[in-house]
């Protein structure tokens, strides 16, 4: 009988200890969750991309500083206010924006970082390397059914840790020009990487990024490439004094947070779309 009763306290204790273990890690387990589910990958976009020669279908590849650039700088609407077709793609799980702003669930399938899509400079330079084919059967030539591209390294990158590292940036970024020569009939966009807040980085660091900054957008780089053109959104934001991102365009004073504000992409919006504009008619003029 004392087994009998044992063995029921135990099971009711095991039991109680699941529910409430149950109980208290149902949060934790909602989080993993969640997360694996960012790195779903939606399907390839298989819908129309018109391109009629005129060189006013754009296409932009971001991640979170690029996707406040377009909603709080009014990017999309002042680019169909100048006749263009504007779409851009963040990150894989939310995928690729048509010229309305809306979702296509679905997206180009941008190669690394568990799924989301690799940005940073290394992940570029990979995202050129792939074959073209026709029809698209990966990222880089989904993108080339557009006529303009842009693409975007964000902050991150403005961590430039040595001479070293630089120096791989510069040859990644050569990597990357070699293959928008194969492609002159495409105009290309490279949108330099925002800069970082001040406790992110140090003074080497911000301005090794000044020195590719300035490097990207140099006659070096360049000159005889007539299809490429480099959007200096870097020095746009930074300080020019420190080379971290100024002190009017942080989010607040005391949060440590290099996402540039809502003022900063609302003064630096229209100039982006005013230099894709720019880039275009002069890319038009040299053909």
């Amino acid at each position: 009988m004392n087994n009998r009763r044992n063995l029921l306290i135990a099971s009711t204790i095991v039991v109680l200890f699941i529910v409430i273990g149950g109980v208290v890690m149902w949060p934790l387990f909602k989080r993993v969750i969640s997360k694996f589910r960012t790195y779903d990958l939606l399907p390839y976009y298989d819908g129309a991309v018109e391109s009629d020669g005129s060189y006013t279908n754009v296409v932009f590849l971001h991640h979170s500083t690029g996707s406040a650039l377009i909603s709080e700088g009014d990017v999309r609407a002042l680019f169909s206010e100048r006749g263009y077709q504007f779409w851009d793609h963040g990150y894989n799980q939310s995928g690729l924006q048509d010229p309305d702003g809306t979702s296509t669930q679905a997206s180009y399938q941008i190669p690394g970082l568990r799924g989301r899509g690799n940005t940073d400079v290394d992940g570029l330079a990979e995202l050129f390397t792939q074959p073209v084919t026709d029809p698209p059967s990966n990222a880089f030539s989904y993108l080339l059914q557009h006529e303009v591209i842009a693409v975007k390294s964000c902050y991150p990158n403005s961590a430039i840790k040595s001479v070293g590292m630089q120096e791989q940036f510069q040859e990644w970024y050569l990597q990357m020009r070699d293959v928008m020569d194969q492609h002159p009939d495409r105009t290309f966009i490279l949108v330099t990487s925002p800069p970082l807040h001040p406790q992110k980085t140090n003074a080497d660091e911000a301005a090794r990024a000044r020195i590719i900054a300035n490097w990207l957008k140099s006659d070096e780089y360049l000159t005889g490439h007539p299809n490429i053109f480099v959007f200096d959104f870097f020095d746009l934001l930074a300080d020019p004094d420190t080379n971290v991102l100024h002190a009017k365009y942080r989010e607040s004073a005391d949060e440590v947070n290099s996402h540039p504000n809502p003022l900063a992409n609302e003064v630096i919006g229209p100039q982006f779309v005013e230099f894709v504009v720019q880039s275009v008619e002069s890319y038009r003029a040299a053909r």
